[in-house]
């Protein structure tokens, strides 16, 4: 894993477009600080440039560096969350301006699994991650599944976990104020 992480790290910082496995489903990720990058995800995937993606952080900690103020409700639930959640937060700062809302909003998820965590905190930075199919078409279960234009535009693929099998994105959540919003179970 620590060979995969270090390629990965090295793809990131070249300004390419990852094709990985997360917490949930394989994504498309990029240094979600990086335009460029980012402008490429909308285009492998042929997605408008409206339609925001989610970013990945390590720890809590690193999810302050990209958010104006994380609520409290926030912090309780990421850890107490028994399944990925990602969350929406207001005031979005220090990313890719191409990868928040026009709101100003942003959605960011502190990942659970050990090779994106890993892969994260050793980058310092966070990670655009999109699901890794093109626009209106199925999420990919499986590496399997992953479709071929995908497969041929990405600039690295990670070689860990290809047998995993999960069809479950992550809960999405807005918080605004007191109220609690759920966006996708």
């Amino acid at each position: 894993m620590k060979r995969e992480i270090q390629n990965t790290i090295e793809a990131l910082k070249k300004e390419e477009v990852i094709l990985y496995p997360t917490d949930t489903i394989w994504g498309i990720g990029c240094d979600a600080t990086c335009e460029k990058a980012v402008q490429r995800i909308y285009e492998i995937k042929n997605r408008v440039a409206t339609k925001s993606m989610i970013i990945l952080v390590s720890d809590i900690e690193m999810l302050q560096d990209y958010v104006e103020k994380v609520p409290e409700k926030a912090i309780e639930i990421i850890k107490n969350q028994t399944r990925p959640t990602t969350i929406i937060y207001e005031g979005a700062k220090n990313l890719a301006k191409n990868v928040i809302s026009s709101d100003g909003t942003i959605a960011i998820r502190v990942v659970d699994n050990e090779f994106c965590k890993e892969l994260i905190k050793n980058y310092k930075k966070p990670i655009v991650s999109t699901s890794a199919n093109l626009s209106g078409e199925p999420s990919p279960s499986s590496f399997k599944e992953i479709s071929k234009p995908i497969l041929d535009n990405v600039d690295y693929i990670v070689n860990l976990q290809r047998e995993k099998i999960s069809s479950i994105a992550s809960r999405i959540i807005m918080i605004s104020g007191e109220e609690i919003k759920v966006i996708r179970e």
